[in-house]
């Protein structure tokens, strides 16, 4: 059985902000491949690269050193507009533009490629990430934060892309919302047939949602594992590290939970 070919590669990159050091290198040689229709979670404590590695992806960041090619193709060699089609970009804090209606913020990618995005398309994504289609005349002031990240997915989801990536994107909701949305992109991920790459601090979120976690730290790649085996002590220190958190909050509440039934 043949192997298919990534629809992702990061192959060699480094970027470096200011001086050749260590201090100024955000990310420090990273190569691997993304299979298409995988899920796959990036995560690491604050400043260890994954962002940065992200925004590599869609050129808002060009590494210093090596590639990221995609669909076979170096992305610097892409047309931005094309290339912002084919890759649906979720942001950090949601990034609705205020001044645009609901329906404009969504149908703002493929307008960029000369397309026009009517009326009944827009109810259909609205309807995908379960908001009301009558939403679509409103300015993002008048909704919840959780409304709006929904419109975020329905925006990166526009074009119908290959590739869908997430850049912490649920960081700002309370944790229902947070866990509701979270169930709504994998869901989306399957039934679109997409390859997903998120950025999550939140060890627990990438063990649920995704297929393959990558860890970073200072820059490096420092574990590649499914779920499964990170829970059972694979990926090195400091992927057991972040491990430990969910885990140990769990430990916690099965306590508590045990307390109360005895004092019941």
């Amino acid at each position: 059985m043949t192997t298919p070919s990534p629809l992702l590669r990061f192959d060699g990159v480094i970027c470096r902000f200011g001086a050749v050091t260590a201090v100024g290198t955000a990310v420090g040689g990273v190569s691997c491949d993304i299979a298409p229709g995988s899920f796959v979670a990036l995560v690491g404590a604050s400043g260890s690269g994954k962002s940065t590695l992200l925004k590599t992806v869609n050129t808002l960041v060009a590494p210093t050193t090596g590639r990221v090619l995609f669909g076979g193709e170096d992305v610097s060699s892409l047309k931005p507009a094309r290339l912002r089609r084919r890759v649906g970009y979720v942001f950090q804090g949601i990034g609705l533009f205020p001044h645009f209606s609901v329906a404009e913020n969504i149908a703002i990618g493929p307008r960029l490629t000369g397309e026009k995005l009517l009326p009944d398309r827009i109810a259909e994504l609205l309807a995908l990430v379960e908001l009301d289609p009558a939403l679509a005349s409103r300015m993002p002031d008048e909704l919840s934060g959780g409304q709006r990240q929904r419109v975020g997915v329905a925006r990166a989801l526009a074009g119908e892309p290959e590739l869908l990536i997430m850049d912490e994107p649920f960081g700002a909701l309370d944790p229902v919302t947070r866990d509701a949305l979270g169930r709504k992109v994998r869901e989306l991920h399957v039934t679109l047939g997409l390859t997903t790459v998120m950025v999550t601090h939140d060890m627990a979120e990438a063990l649920l949602l995704a297929d393959r976690v990558l860890v970073m730290d200072k820059g490096q790649l420092v574990a590649d594992a499914t779920p499964r085996a990170l829970l059972a002590g694979a990926g090195g220190a400091v992927a057991q590290r972040l491990v430990s958190v969910p885990r140990h909050q769990a430990e916690q509440l099965a306590a508590m939970e045990g307390s109360a039934e005895r004092e019941a």
